[in-house]
């Protein structure tokens, strides 16, 4: 196998100049292949063989004149380029270009064929003009100052690594991706500035994906995996992008990555083995990626709740749960209902529905950055008292654990060892009303007919009567499920405030009345005064009148729920049943005694009534 002779050159140079090529030729491979001159190449490419010429590949390419040039006792006549990047279709282009055909290079195939040229060393050494400086033509000037044309270029190195890591094609847009962002940031920045006045914007900019928003590009990096991904938003993050863009790329990633998965387990009716992997990883890879978080996160918190719903589907690792549930509590004040509903892979019926461990954590992060709030305004202000923000907080908060109650309750699943926790651990300086706690705890007393005393017990002490609505205590002093002990104390605090309300009514009263007796008697007739005081005495007459009738009405109702209570309670059943035997065992005595007394010496009669009356 010799090397090709001058006379072969001499020959492949006339064949060179001789052709040329129609538009028509450069649509299908067959057509621009010489067929009218015999091939004395076959170049495998994978599967795919080229039969091609020595000279006009020997003539761009270095490499293939280096596999040419062997000894003169040897022809070759097949050379093999499997390993080429992008495969038969790069060589393809690669070997067009050779032969003179026009090559269109655009943002999707510029990495290929920059990869190829390296490949094949198509560089200004062996031709002017080469493939590799017409590619590094097209990158620097074309895709680098466009942040959609890198990523599509990013997207396609995909599959030409380690060729695009080698020839920086991946860190070159990279870096321009990044670059191009900060500097659209700083021109929204500044339009934003001329156009503060303006009150005009179209749907798209309401949006945030319109050509005015500083983040209506990222869109595009959908398309990219999550390595070239991450890499990408690290480069946003050392330029200094803000990170409420950089949050809603991420976003943005997330849903359309995860909607793909969802979608595919759709139409299979499950996931693979391989799916399930891919979707954990992802999972963990944007929990990764996620900001710094504080009370004043860019992400928002039905998106981490989404995401940790997520997490525990695909048995994500329980550092990502954690982080997840610590990101959830910090921004607690921010939660709704359904953000806190994170069911439960059922295994079989007497699993519950939801998760109430995670959410016990959750509540327990806020709880430790409320202490660590009020130490530090201690340690500042020397003030213990808290502000309007905090009480905001705190009535959120306790809002939204009764209402989490309240639809735990229902499951009859939950066990009293995982709702009692729950019940009990927001302190008394955050839960500021007890109505949706009553309310709750009544549900699952309901749900839960056959829980034991003591965790009944236990269970209701959480509620401080004291600070029930009227309506709550109303129901409360007939709710036959509470423990009597607990319904004792309601109807006491009741009585009490009762008493207060009437106190300051009448104190009230009295004071208006002083003051008006005061105005009147200052001026005016003595018939004028007279006649204002008779009709005073009536008023006040007709005032007394009302409230006695109240005070009937209540001790009435005190009455009638006393006796309901004496009637429930098992206690007195006992002290009832013992008092009857204590009265037939007192008539047996009776009898006895004056039995005795008759059989003996007479004894006057007042001595024998006194006996029995003694041992009564």
């Amino acid at each position: 196998m010799g090397a090709a002779t001058v006379t072969d050159l001499k020959r492949g140079i006339v064949l060179k100049r001789s052709i040329r090529w129609a538009p028509s030729t450069m649509q299908k491979t067959s057509d621009w292949l010489l067929t009218d001159v015999p091939s004395d190449l076959t170049v495998e490419v994978g599967s795919k063989n080229f039969s091609l010429h020595k000279f006009p590949l020997a003539s761009q390419s270095g490499r293939i004149r280096k596999l040419l040039a062997q000894p003169k006792d040897v022809k070759i006549t097949k050379i093999n380029l499997s390993d080429i990047p992008g495969g038969p279709e790069a060589f393809e282009h690669a070997a067009k270009f050779c032969y003179g055909v026009s090559l269109e290079i655009t943002a999707s195939n510029v990495a290929m064929l920059r990869c190829a040229a390296d490949y094949l060393e198509m560089t200004e050494e062996y031709g002017q003009g080469s493939l590799e400086s017409r590619t590094e033509r097209h990158l620097n000037e074309i895709v680098i100052p466009s942040i959609p044309l890198s990523v599509t270029v990013l997207h396609r190195c995909e599959t030409l690594i380690p060729s695009a890591e080698e020839t920086k094609i991946i860190c070159r847009c990279i870096n321009a991706i990044a670059s191009n962002a900060c500097k659209e940031q700083l021109s929204s920045g500044l339009s934003k500035l001329e156009h503060s006045g303006s009150t005009k914007a179209t749907s798209e900019t309401q949006l945030g994906f319109g050509p005015n928003q500083p983040d209506w590009w990222g869109k595009s990096l959908i398309v990219l995996n999550m390595d070239l991904f991450q890499r990408v938003l690290g480069a946003m993050k050392s330029k200094g992008l803000k990170q409420d863009i950089i949050s809603r790329i991420l976003m943005h990633y997330a849903h359309s990555s995860l909607l793909n998965l969802t979608a595919s387990y759709k139409s299979k009716g499950r996931f693979s083995e391989g799916e399930l992997q891919k979707q954990r990883l992802l999972v963990e890879a944007i929990v990764c990626l996620l900001p710094t978080p504080s009370k004043r996160s860019t992400v928002p918190l039905g998106f981490l709740s989404g995401l940790l719903k997520t997490c525990l589907a695909v048995d994500a690792s329980p550092s990502s749960r954690e982080e997840l549930e610590r990101r959830i509590g910090m921004q607690l004040d921010q939660a709704i209902l359904d953000d806190l509903l994170i069911p439960i892979k059922s295994k079989d019926d007497k699993t519950p529905l939801f998760d109430t461990d995670a959410v016990h954590r959750m509540f327990m992060y806020f709880l430790q950055l409320v202490d660590e709030d009020r130490e530090g305004e201690r340690m500042h202000d020397g003030s213990e008292s808290p502000g309007s923000t905090e009480q905001n907080t705190n009535l959120k908060v306790s809002k939204l654990m009764d209402n989490y109650l309240t639809e735990v309750a229902g499951d009859p699943n939950v066990s009293p060892c995982k709702f009692i926790p729950l019940a009990e651990l927001l302190p008394d300086h955050v839960r500021l009303v007890y109505d949706g706690l009553y309310r709750a705890i009544d549900i699952f007393l309901k749900v839960h007919p056959s829980i034991k005393e003591s965790e009944r017990y236990k269970l209701c002490k959480n509620i401080d009567c004291q600070k029930l609505s009227p309506e709550a205590c109303s129901h409360a002093a007939q709710n036959e499920r509470l423990p009597v002990q607990m319904a004792v104390q309601i109807l006491y605090f009741e009585q009490l405030r009762l008493r207060n309300e009437m106190q300051v009514g009448h104190d009230h009263h009295f004071g208006s009345f002083h003051s008006s007796q005061t105005q009147k008697y200052s001026g005016g007739s003595p018939r004028d005064s007279y006649a204002s005081v008779r009709r005073e005495n009536k008023e006040l007459k007709l005032e007394l009148t009302r409230i006695r009738m109240r005070l009937n009405d209540l001790e009435k109702d005190h009455v009638s729920i006393r006796k309901e209570l004496v009637k429930t309670n098992p206690a007195n059943k006992i002290l009832t049943s013992f008092t009857k035997k204590l009265k037939k065992l007192n008539a047996l005595l009776w009898a006895k005694d004056t039995k005795k007394i008759n059989n003996t010496t007479k004894v006057p009669s007042d001595i024998r009534f006194l006996i029995p009356k003694k041992r009564r």
